[in-house]
């Protein structure tokens, strides 16, 4: 049976936020096809780049196993990889280039690859997956080996007498249970265990219970797993967090899902047998607010071990909820955070500023609500333009040349707008600081009204007010600056 050598083209070092956070997850979407060819009898093996210095880490490999099939799968449930980064596509570009010197064929599935396929065949690639890619990729390794017609196989774009084929759309897989596990004996666990040990003190592991999301926020591309939702079953996803825990003794678990538990009782059950099985770990999930608001499915998220929620919050003005067609209310964030840290659940918010029409009042609504619920954690960014989104088709016509951040920090506004480029970088420093003075604010309540039971992190959070008072107002003034 001739060989399969499965990579993916996300380099941490690549990116240098991601780098110094140094909290990194594994590649599952590639685990996952690796383990699905596997099972169909197909003789498997990774190269995991994600510690990797330069995509010619490969070469060796390529060497060595002499692979007839060479496969850049990445990870379509980590939003890292959704965002198609261009130091990852040309990382991608330089792998291709270097297995088809091998004699390979280059097999490429990702969010950047479905979007732009050309560009991928034009660099080399022989076939791109697009979609959800395992069974395309099975169908199209048995044709090749068979020697059988493939142009009629759904979900891949290749080259043919120098013109470009598009086959018809795959659809999703329905019955999830009926995945293998990914295939983690293949992943060297160590590297990612260290580093989280290093930066974070604990070790966290990655894990899907769901694929796709039938929400329509018109920004938000879904390249691979598309608008339908499938659920894996709660007595599935639990014998896989036995099996981890047995095998990796994680501590934490990040369920990487677009939506977890919407199945109507899911979380419920799945709650009982995490009880029934005592495990012992705590998770984070994301979720949106309006399913939040039940306090019934809170109290059974922190008790199946939910430690942090990330809500796309996005933003404090209706007005602009409302343009995203993300179907939420202002006040349902609110009540959701406070729903959330009665029941002590950590409430995060994912906060997008710049989107179409937004004004500097819309931009004070959202501050003001940061500061007022003070989340555990925010994620900021400005309105990214992806491919396939209403959002995208809006503002096409002022996309240049740069359509694509380099690393996941560079956070630059690719589109016109109300204020330029480098207000929005600035916007990014103050919330933050303005959010941190607040916070200290918050903790030297605590100072006073009970300070008998005052620990450590408390009085260092209230005494960060020193720091981040003078500095917030600095910071202010540069953004009023950028604002004219």
């Amino acid at each position: 049976m001739n060989q399969i050598l499965f990579s993916h083209s996300y380099f941490l070092r690549f990116d240098p936020k991601q780098w110094s956070i140094g909290q990194p997850y594994a590649p599952l979407g590639t685990l996952y096809a690796a383990s699905f060819l596997r099972q169909s009898g197909y003789a498997v093996s990774f190269f995991d780049t994600m510690f990797s210095h330069a995509p010619e880490e490969i070469m060796p490999v390529l060497e060595e196993i002499n692979p007839t099939f060479f496969v850049i799968y990445d990870d379509g449930f980590n939003y890292l990889t959704k965002m198609c980064l261009t130091n990852m596509r040309e990382a991608a570009f330089r792998m291709i280039h270097l297995a088809k010197q091998r004699g390979c064929t280059v097999i490429v599935s990702s969010s950047d690859s479905s979007d732009r396929y050309e560009m991928y065949l034009d660099e080399g690639a022989d076939f791109i997956l697009i979609g959800e890619a395992e069974i395309t990729l099975l169908k199209l390794i048995n044709s090749i080996q068979r020697n059988v017609d493939f142009s009629n196989i759904e979900g891949i774009a290749f080259k043919k007498n120098n013109s470009i084929t598009k086959t018809a759309k795959r659809n999703v897989i329905r019955d999830l249970d009926a995945l293998p596990f990914p295939a983690w004996d293949l992943i060297d666990i160590e590297p990612y265990r260290q580093s989280w040990m290093k930066h974070a003190g604990y070790f966290s592991m990655n894990i899907a219970t769901t694929r796709g999301c039938p929400f329509k926020c018109n920004w938000c591309a879904k390249p691979i797993y598309g608008n339908r939702y499938n659920t894996r079953s709660p007595e599935n996803v639990v014998n896989e967090l036995i099996m981890l825990k047995a095998k990796f003794h994680f501590d934490h678990v990040w369920f990487c899902d677009d939506i977890f538990g919407l199945k109507p009782g899911w979380v419920k059950e799945f709650a009982n047998l995490i009880e029934k099985e005592k495990l012992s770990f705590k998770f984070k999930m994301q979720g949106r607010v309006d399913l939040l608001l039940k306090e019934n499915m809170i109290k059974d998220l922190a008790r199946a071990g939910c430690d942090n929620i990330w809500m796309g919050a996005e933003s404090g003005s209706q007005k602009i909820l409302d343009a995203m067609d993300k179907g939420t209310k202002v006040e349902q964030i609110y009540e959701a955070t406070r729903l959330l840290k009665k029941n002590g659940i950590k409430p995060s918010f994912f906060i997008q500023f710049g989107y179409p029409g937004e004004t500097y009042e819309d931009i004070k609504k959202t501050i003001s609500m940061i500061n007022q619920l003070l989340p555990f954690e925010i994620g900021i960014s400005v309105s990214y333009p992806l491919p396939g989104t209403v959002f995208f088709e809006k503002v096409k016509s002022e996309l240049k040349e740069k359509t694509n951040w380099a690393d996941s920090d560079e956070m630059a506004l690719m589109f016109h707008n109300n204020y330029q480029p480098a207000f929005y970088k600035q916007l990014h420093t103050y919330v933050h600081k303005s959010y941190r003075k607040h916070l200290s604010f918050e903790n030297l309540k605590q100072l006073f009204s009970d300070p008998l039971n005052i620990n450590y992190l408390t009085l260092k959070k209230a005494l960060s007010g020193i720091y981040y008072v003078p500095s917030s107002f600095f910071e202010k003034i540069k953004l009023l600056q950028l604002q004219k």
